[in-house]
C-alpha cells in the first residue's frame, strides 16, 4: 500500500471539496471544533464498545478533520500539512532519547518521566501546563494524576490511597451533617478525586469504567421499563421495592454485564 499516495488523494478530494461544496467552503476552525469534539467522542464510544469497524470509521472522520485544519491553516498562511508532519516527528525523535539517543530506560514509567523532564526543558513551566482545560472532569484529574506522578509527587501503594479515600468520605459526611452546601460540593469533589486517583493505582481507566456502568445502568433500566410495560403498568405507579425487585431479576438474567 502507498500511504503517501492515499494521503494525497485524500487531500486532493479535500481540496475539491474547499473549491466546490458550499458547505466545505464555509467552514473554518471555529465552525469545526465542536464537530471535532463530538467525533473524538464517537471514536470513544467505538473504543468502549470494542466495535474495530466502528473505530476505522471514526479514525478516517477524524484524519479529515485534521488535514481539514491543515487545509485552513495553508490558506491563512499560517502553517502547511507537511510542517504539521513535520513538528509532530521532530518532536518524537526528541522526545524518545532512550530510541534516538543514549538514554537508557527501564520501563515505560521512564519514559513517561522522560518525556514530561524534556517538556520542562522546552519552556514549559509546569508540568501540569500541558492538561487542557477544556478536558472532562474526570479525564482532567486522571491526567493531572498522572504527570503529578511523573515528578514523584505519588503515594508509595494503593493502601495509602484508600486511606485518602476513607477519610475525604469521612469529611464529606461531616460536611453534609453541617448543611452548608459549598463545602458539601467542596468535599465530594475531593472524594471524587480520591476514588479516581486509587482506581489509577489499579491500572483502570476511570472515565471508561464509569462509561461501562453508564451503559450497563441504560440497559437494564430499559430492560425494566420493558418488563413493566408488557404487565401494563407503569414504572411511576410503582414503589421502589417492586421496581428493585424487578431490577435484581434483570441483574440475575444478565450477569454477563
Amino acid at each position: 500500500m502507498n500511504q503517501s499516495a492515499d494521503i494525497r488523494q485524500l487531500v486532493n478530494i479535500l481540496d475539491e471539496l474547499r473549491e466546490k461544496c458550499p458547505w466545505d467552503k464555509k467552514q473554518n476552525i471555529h465552525t469545526l471544533r465542536q464537530q471535532t469534539i463530538e467525533e473524538t467522542y464517537e471514536l470513544a464510544d467505538a473504543i468502549t464498545e470494542k466495535n474495530w469497524n466502528g473505530i476505522k470509521e471514526e479514525l478516517g472522520d477524524l484524519l479529515l478533520h485534521i488535514l481539514f485544519y491543515a487545509k485552513i491553516g495553508d490558506e491563512q498562511k499560517k502553517f502547511t500539512l507537511q510542517e504539521v508532519i513535520d513538528g509532530i516527528c521532530d518532536k518524537l525523535i526528541k522526545r524518545h532519547p532512550h530510541i534516538y539517543g543514549n538514554v537508557k530506560v527501564n520501563d515505560d514509567e521512564d519514559v513517561k518521566k522522560n518525556w514530561e523532564q524534556i517538556k520542562l526543558s522546552e519552556g514549559k513551566k509546569s508540568v501540569l501546563s500541558g492538561v487542557p482545560k477544556s478536558l472532562p472532569a474526570m479525564v482532567k484529574a486522571m491526567r493531572i494524576q498522572d504527570k503529578a506522578k511523573q515528578v514523584g509527587f505519588e503515594w508509595t501503594n494503593k493502601e495509602q490511597v484508600w486511606e485518602k479515600v476513607e477519610e475525604e468520605k469521612l469529611e464529606l459526611l461531616e460536611a453534609v451533617e453541617s448543611g452548608n452546601k459549598e463545602h458539601v460540593e467542596d468535599e465530594a469533589g475531593d472524594l471524587f478525586f480520591s476514588v479516581i486517583n486509587y482506581v489509577r493505582f489499579l491500572k483502570v481507566d476511570a472515565e471508561n469504567a464509569l462509561e461501562l456502568t453508564n451503559k450497563k445502568f441504560i440497559k437494564r433500566f430499559t430492560l425494566m421499563e420493558e418488563s413493566v410495560q408488557k404487565k401494563g403498568m407503569n414504572l411511576s405507579e410503582m414503589t421502589l421495592a417492586e421496581m428493585d425487585s424487578i431490577w435484581n431479576e434483570i441483574k440475575k438474567q444478565n450477569t454477563e454485564n
